[in-house]
């Protein structure tokens, strides 16, 4: 009796030491094609206005977390840098994205993928024109048959009746040439 007692503690004891080293489970991935919608962003950048060849900034974005999230880091060549921290809301199937610059402050957008290779998030952001001047943001990435990515924005004073485009980049792969 003493040695089945003994041999039943031993084998509770296994089980227990084996359960204790098994790795815990690992987290779900992203990898669907909603949470895939904004890749064709991912990349390295030379950033050009829409309108001209010199670039004015570079940009890396990319795909982190189990593929969670898309992280942009924006290094203008003159002026000072930001980021913005990209990820869908498996609920709701909406994106949302952070963008913090060198500036106090955070400006929130959300929306979506409207096609394939096209991405529409919309803010309100606090002083984007200069203090006391906010705005309705509303920024179209679109992925141009070159490999490129169009990032427009447009902003509305107006809650949205009307919009004026306050910028308009192109994202061109790191070391390509200017069209």
């Amino acid at each position: 009796m003493l040695y089945a007692a003994i041999a039943l503690m031993l084998a509770q004891s296994a089980t227990a030491a084996a359960q204790a080293a098994a790795p815990p489970p690992r987290p779900p991935q992203c990898d669907s094609a909603a949470h895939a919608a904004f890749d064709f962003w991912v990349g390295e950048w030379d950033v050009y206005p829409a309108s001209g060849d010199t670039p004015v900034a570079a940009s890396r974005i990319e795909r982190l977390y189990n593929g969670c999230a898309v992280r942009e880091n924006w290094m203008p060549l003159k002026g000072t840098g930001g980021g913005s921290l990209n990820s869908l809301d498996p609920d709701t199937g909406r994106w949302h994205q952070t963008w913090i610059g060198s500036a106090p402050g955070r400006v929130e957008f959300v929306g979506g993928p409207t096609g394939a290779g096209r991405m529409v998030l919309t803010g309100y952001w606090d002083n984007v024109n200069g203090p006391g001047q906010d705005a309705l943001v509303r920024m179209s990435y679109t992925l141009q048959d070159d490999g490129s990515v169009r990032q427009h924005g447009e902003a509305s004073t107006d809650h949205g009746l009307s919009w004026q485009t306050s910028f308009d980049l192109i994202y061109r792969p790191k070391g390509s040439t200017a069209p």
